[in-house]
């Protein structure tokens, strides 16, 4: 089960996100996604656990609970939506010859 987890501190690590999801289960992966230009966390990311029974129960435990003294969002993880491709402009605006 994907879990996404929000309003993290941009300075947790990975390690420090999975031993608390750990104490509920199995965790499969952690992923802190990141800024590619700056390198930077953006503050969310994504826990993978294959018992969704455990799952649920970190989901319900952690939601709105205080991680490294932020409240965060805990809940289940949403398929990514596919969005037009931006082709860049000029044309796309009407200002062509």
């Amino acid at each position: 089960m994907n879990i996404y987890v929000g309003s993290l501190q941009y300075d947790i690590t990975e390690d420090e996100l999975r031993s608390i999801f750990e104490a509920y289960g199995a965790v499969d992966s952690v992923k802190i996604i990141m800024d590619k230009f700056s390198g930077r966390s953006k503050g969310f990311g994504f826990i993978e656990m294959p018992d969704s029974t455990e799952a649920e129960q970190a989901i319900q435990s952690l939601n709105g609970s205080e991680i490294s003294g932020r409240k965060v969002i805990v809940n289940l993880a949403t398929e990514k939506k596919e969005r037009p491709r931006r082709t860049g402009g000029y044309e796309q605006r009407g200002n062509y010859r």
